[in-house]
């Protein structure tokens, strides 16, 4: 597996990391822990370094299941997680409201340890932008916990250029993990010159469009009630079948290249910049595979022009998030 730095800071990670939040949380009922782990440590067998978790994924589960897994390897991998929701007690819902206020930053930070079997979390993000919190308070605190060695580097998710800015003044900025596919493109809107010029890696969840962009879905697809898909709007019927044109995009690529779509399309975001790393989740051995595979695709910039001009071609139907869910990006 290649490696990549993320961004000037030095933290250097597989190409391609792992997302493990559907293993536990939001794309149908929890997977057998056991297989899991096996999963997971299969992905470490096979080159990959960098595994991503959270808090809110479970809540807890996750990151108790990314911690037992990787605890025979933890001098070998890069781990990261997320605070900022308050989380519900009752488990009737995962979160209840934002809350990244000093001081459960550093509870968060306590209890995520012991659930990581670690004394160290190497990326501590930010999960979403908090209105109530000056992001020179969030950036201060992770700063002491730097300076305490319980965190290693500090990250934003779905932060806006000028909220990025802020923070890296106070404390330097590791990486932003933002959803970036090709079909959504928001951080070229700004966002990635303000990390090229910053020095900081981006990290893009859902590069597979949460399993579009593998060609597995149509329009004819229905999600459970315990699948989060079933309700964004780029997930109904009428978007997934207006969709179809990216993945027969990705498809035609993917005929030339002896590749698959989701190979292609990881590939292109390979291909942006060197300082992306993808962190595409499953729970399947093959995908695993596919997806660590895609590291030795070679988009040509002839493959890259031609993808852009068809790319630009094609409308994406539908919003990526429900309306009180996008409300909590800063893009």
């Amino acid at each position: 597996m290649q490696k990549r730095r993320l961004g000037s800071s030095g933290l250097e990670i597989s190409a391609i990391g792992l997302g493990c939040m559907g293993m536990s949380f939001s794309y149908g009922p929890p997977h057998d822990k056991r297989e899991m782990i096996a999963l997971i440590r299969a992905a470490v067998e096979k080159g990959v370094t960098f595994f991503d978790t959270a808090e809110v994924y479970g809540p807890y589960t996750n990151e108790d299941l990314v911690g037992e897994a990787l605890e025979p390897f933890r001098s070998k991998v890069v781990i990261a997680t997320k605070f900022g929701f308050n989380l519900d007690p009752t488990g009737a819902r995962p979160w209840a409201g934002l809350n990244s206020r000093p001081e459960h930053i550093k509870q968060v930070a306590e209890a995520s340890l012991k659930r990581l079997r670690t004394d160290v979390i190497d990326l501590f993000y930010q999960h979403r932008v908090d209105p109530h919190v000056p992001i020179e308070d969030v950036a201060g605190a992770v700063k002491e916990l730097i300076q305490q060695g319980k965190v290693k580097h500090f990250g934003l998710s779905e932060a806006g250029a000028q909220t990025i800015r802020r923070a890296h003044a106070v404390q330097p900025v590791t990486a932003l993990q933002s959803e970036y596919s090709l079909w959504w493109r928001r951080p070229e809107e700004g966002v990635l010159a303000t990390l090229e010029e910053l020095g900081i890696g981006l990290v893009p969840y859902s590069p597979l469009g949460k399993g579009f962009l593998t060609g597995a879905m149509d329009d004819k697809t229905r999600f459970g009630s315990d699948d989060f898909r079933g309700k964004i709007p780029r997930f109904q019927p009428e978007a997934l079948k207006a969709n179809q044109a990216l993945v027969d995009l990705l498809a035609g690529v993917a005929a030339r290249k002896k590749a698959t779509p989701a190979q292609i399309a990881l590939a292109w975001l390979l291909a942006q910049k060197p300082w992306i790393v993808p962190i595409p989740g499953t729970t399947k051995l093959h995908r695993l595979e596919e997806n660590i595979g895609a590291a030795a695709v070679e988009l040509t910039p002839d493959d890259l022009r031609d993808i852009e001009a068809a790319a630009s071609k094609i409308k994406v139907q539908g919003d990526r998030y429900p309306e009180a869910l996008e409300k909590m990006t800063g893009l």
